[in-house]
């Protein structure tokens, strides 16, 4: 049984998936209280859903990619068979986690995108570490930057742990309405950082505080 917030379809907005169609199945819950957090309904609001029930939910939409999301869904012990039986439906299956709760688990053929907290969240005591070790060519990290500082906390973690070797891709985000894109993609630049600056796609199409999308 799952405690679901809400299961939509959009246009994926992040990741190297950004601007294809996606059902997002959002569960409910998060034991981390980040500063920009877009979704803090998430923490509380929901209603119990067998894993069939989802299931049915998702196959409705005739859409091949599912992406499990939060809240915090690594919090939640059925979302592994949840993740098991959309795999074996033939579908493209992404998690996105805060990288806080280990990835270990999560099936073979999942795309794990996994958030690494910088200082500006307030949260970036809580990372996990040795899921940088649990990383494959499959998986994406995200950092998501709200200041200068948080930018040279992402920079030094990624020449250190030489992410772009361990993971698929790095992607940096900045905080909508907070750090100006054209700043984040400078820095990169002048760094020549291995990364892809992302944007929440949703947040251009939609207003920011529109849920369901």
């Amino acid at each position: 049984m799952l405690t679901v917030n809400e299961i939509f379809h959009s246009i994926q907005g992040e990741s190297t998936f950004a601007g294809e169609p996606c059902v997002f199945v959002r569960l409910t819950a998060c034991d981390l209280r980040c500063r920009w957090c877009d979704t803090p309904y998430a923490f509380h609001e929901g209603r119990k859903m067998s894993i069939d029930e989802v299931v049915a939910r998702v196959d409705a939409y005739g859409c091949p990619m599912v992406e499990i999301t939060g809240g915090e869904p690594l919090l939640q012990p059925d979302v592994h068979p949840l993740m098991r039986r959309l795999l074996a439906s033939g579908k493209t299956v992404l998690i996105e986690t805060g990288g806080h709760r280990s990835i270990a688990d999560v099936p073979d053929g999942v795309i794990r995108v996994m958030d690494i907290k910088c200082p500006g969240s307030g949260e970036s005591a809580k990372n996990d570490w040795e899921n940088l070790h649990r990383l494959t060519a499959r998986d994406q990290v995200k950092f998501v930057i709200a200041t200068r500082a948080d930018y040279e906390y992402a920079r030094e973690i990624v020449q250190r742990e030489r992410l772009a070797e361990r993971c698929g891709t790095v992607l940096l985000s900045p905080v909508h309405g907070e750090l100006p894109p054209r700043d984040l993609a400078e820095w990169v630049l002048e760094d020549r950082l291995p990364v892809r600056l992302q944007l929440q796609m949703h947040k251009y199409i939609w207003d920011p505080q529109t849920r369901g999308v």
